[in-house]
């Protein structure tokens, strides 16, 4: 029987197209599927039995001053219909705001724990000035620890803007569909709360009124926000 990640992939090519899922219930075989995905299925067994012998959040040890070490992305596959990868983090470390526009994301947190804060657009139409903030509504603001159930978000709802605190070594493996393309005008954009005081608490969209909105602005993350290109490991996909 083939390895779990090329029975997964196996899967995805027959549930996604460059348009993203063909259905629901083929997103369905999908995120059944990553249910049942573990850390030995891709490799990441010795990292994920690291944290299991840990007990509460890892800390930086020897003094604070030393640079912690950089999150690191896992390519697994990409082609037009979609994306496979990993992103392992180090405790401490953070993946900004950041939407993923018309793509269908489901996410899976295969080993560790961390924090995540999502949220939706209120109003569909981007502002034609990319600085204007736009009101968003909060969908979730958790702590979440492996194993748990796969996240999906679509490209309007489920928290489409998300973003990640890690709070021990943890990884979270990632199926975008479709995938970032510039060439496609979906590109990465990151935000932060909007700094400015006079932005209403409290809107109506579509007769519906919404409080307690929160207000998003686009930023460049810091220069010492990278994410490092790191080797996988596990099972090679056969495409």
């Amino acid at each position: 029987m083939p390895y779990y990640i090329q029975r997964l992939y196996n899967t995805c090519r027959a549930s996604f197209s460059p348009n993203g899922p063909v259905s629901e219930e083929a997103l369905e075989k999908v995120r059944a599927m990553l249910e049942k995905m573990k850390p030995s299925d891709v490799g990441l067994e010795q990292e994920a039995q690291v944290v299991r012998n840990c007990s509460g959040p890892v800390h930086e040890r020897n003094g604070s001053h030393r640079s912690l070490p950089q999150i690191k992305y896992l390519h697994l596959h990409e082609c037009d219909s979609f994306s496979i990868g990993i992103f392992c983090m180090p405790p401490s470390s953070i993946i900004p705001l950041h939407n993923h526009p018309g793509m269908t994301v489901l996410s899976r947190l295969i080993y560790g724990s961390l924090h995540v804060k999502s949220y939706d657009w209120l109003e569909s139409t981007e502002p034609e000035d990319t600085v204007q903030a736009r009101p968003a509504k909060l969908v979730k603001n958790t702590e979440m620890t492996a194993p748990c159930a796969t996240t999906v978000l679509y490209p309007t709802s489920g928290g489409n803007i998300h973003c990640f605190r890690a709070l021990t070594p943890c990884a979270i493996f990632d199926i975008l569909s479709p995938p970032y393309s510039s060439e496609h005008g979906r590109h990465c954009t990151y935000f932060r709360r909007s700094l400015r005081r006079d932005l209403p608490g409290e809107i109506e969209v579509n007769g519906v009124t919404f409080s307690e909105v929160t207000w998003l602005e686009e930023f460049q993350p810091p220069d010492n926000f990278v994410i490092q290109r790191g080797q996988y490991k596990g099972p090679v996909i056969r495409t």
